[in-house]
């Protein structure tokens, strides 16, 4: 049995179920090439039947991506599987997940079928997506509670019919590790043609033991693991890929097993997705949490200072984490930003030195002293900007006090006009927002979330303001960053407009091309 375990990341799929908005094409791309850096061994991108936009997504990820396999979801149907052959087509190697329920519960109330049915569709589906790609992957969804001689003869089945993966799901984390690793312990004792097929397994965190669940599986055999960054996912999660892969690193002398992954790019992906998803990792969060290298008691204090290993298993290094933060003022030049960047692990090419050294400066200028925090965060939103932004802001003037009512000016660049309108609110920013929504004069757009964090530590931290905005029965996701609130949280909702705004244009062309004008 070979000692390599597969890393497949479900984030732009299971993930991004659960998160308020969905991410734009870009956004799913730029999650998609970090994987692909991290060393992950199958994307799974989306559900192409489920839109256009994941369509669109699926497609795009597929022509993009070239050292990783581009995987797409679909149900056990013919339209499902030709909707990811036509997303995936572009790709130079791509894998067809189908899946159909297996356990009594789904069978019964939700399909309303015989297991001998299912079988059948299960068989079918596979065979048809093996015209499309020899790398097939078949679920059993529910397998957690599917009973073991049903499943082993769903497993031989779609084995027999071409799938070169089986996926063990326990889709509801209701299993136990001893009770999960069991079934998949007979799965290699039953059934005759495993040898022909890799197990793979996709354990849910809704009892806390999606690792655990994970790890027992692949002590018996599995070489194949499902994962999100951060453990994000339906309800309370899914495998978190950084624990899963640290485990088998650090432990290498207990488990003797391998992944691709470059953990050197764990924290920077993890904190891409954590921006991107609006989905705040907890501060004691196994490998990527703020305190999962830190020491508070002395004792512990003590023991690092004199033997690093003391109190930590793995060095912040080994994921990621630069414990040197240096500070940088505005004197500081191009060349000392481009080496710092590098130091930190990004290449030229990620981002627009010209971009990143003009904000820089303005921070610089605001701030005194700028860290490493504050030069990610900088590229981070640098990297959002939009091309070709409708709305961009021009001008920014807010006061409030104890007996003085909030008010704001805004002035927007929209297209080649600028409009400038000032509105009073209950705080400053809810003024500003009221001055934007009348120069915009839309009254379709509603704040259904405002979160408020920081970027950086202390006083001198910035300002990160994440909304969610519905339109149109959509949601949509923005992000801003300043020192300053207020203009954190108008740059968050001017991201949200030019979202609407692409989203608008998009509709239209549909809508000509529909109607042939």
């Amino acid at each position: 049995m070979t000692n390599h375990v597969k890393i497949f990341d479900t984030t732009l799929r299971d993930g991004e179920q659960a998160l308020p908005a969905s991410l734009t094409v870009k956004e799913k791309l730029q999650i998609a090439l970090a994987l692909e850096k991290l060393g992950v061994d199958i994307i799974e991108a989306g559900f192409p039947v489920s839109s256009p936009g994941d369509f669109e997504s699926v497609q795009t990820i597929a022509r993009e991506v070239k050292n990783a396999t581009v995987c797409g979801l679909s149900r056990a149907l013919a339209k499902d599987i030709d909707a990811c052959g036509q997303a995936l087509g572009v790709a130079e190697q791509f894998r067809i997940h189908t899946f159909i329920a297996t356990s009594d519960i789904h069978v019964s109330t939700k399909l309303r079928k015989s297991q001998d049915e299912i079988v059948e569709m299960a068989v079918a589906a596979v065979k048809h997506a093996r015209k499309y790609t020899d790398d097939v992957e078949f679920s059993c969804e529910d397998a957690g509670r599917t009973h073991i001689d049903y499943l082993c003869r769903m497993v031989e089945a779609a084995i027999n019919a071409g799938a070169k993966t089986v996926n063990i799901p326990d889709t509801v984390g209701y299993t136990t590790p001893t009770e999960f690793g069991g079934i998949i312990g007979q799965l290699f004792n039953r059934v005759p043609n495993i040898d022909q097929a890799i197990i793979s397994v996709h354990c849910h965190n809704d009892l806390g033991l999606a690792v655990a669940n994970s790890l027992a599986a692949v002590e018996q055999g599995a070489r194949q693991v499902e994962c999100t960054i951060n453990g994000i996912g339906e309800r309370a999660g899914n495998c978190s890929l950084e624990e899963i892969a640290m485990i088998l690193q650090t432990r290498n002398e207990r488990y003797g097993l391998q992944t691709g992954i470059r953990s050197q790019e764990i924290s920077r992906t993890s904190k891409l997705v954590s921006q991107l998803c609006s989905m705040p990792v907890q501060a004691n969060k196994a490998i990527v949490g703020a305190n999962a290298f830190a020491h508070s008691s002395g004792i512990h204090q003590d023991g690092v200072l004199k033997g690093q290993n003391t109190y930590e298993i793995m060095t912040p290094e080994s994921v990621g984490l630069n414990k040197n933060q240096l500070n940088l003022t505005s004197r500081s030049g191009r060349h000392v930003i481009k080496h710092r960047l590098h130091e930190l692990g990004y290449n030229e090419t990620d981002y627009d030195l010209d971009e990143v050294y003009a904000s820089f400066l303005r921070l610089a200028d605001k701030k005194g002293q700028v860290f490493d925090y504050d030069l990610e965060a900088l590229l981070f939103f640098n990297q959002q900007k939009h091309e070709h932004a409708f709305y961009s802001l021009e001008y920014l003037q807010a006061s409030s006090g104890k007996e003085i009512i909030p008010s704001a000016t805004v002035s927007l660049n929209i297209g080649e006009e600028t409009v400038t309108h000032s509105a009073t609110g209950n705080g400053p920013v809810d003024a500003a927002y009221n001055a934007i929504m009348q120069i915009i004069n839309e009254d379709e757009i509603n704040i259904v979330d405002f979160k408020l964090g920081s970027k950086g530590e202390g006083a001198n931290a910035l300002a990160q303001v994440s909304i969610v905005a519905k339109y149109k029965d959509r949601r949509f996701h923005g992000i801003g960053l300043a020192t300053d609130i207020v203009e954190s949280g108008v740059k968050a909702l001017i991201f949200v407009l030019n979202n609407m705004h692409l989203a608008d244009q998009i509709d239209e062309q549909k809508q000509h091309i529909s109607t042939g004008v």
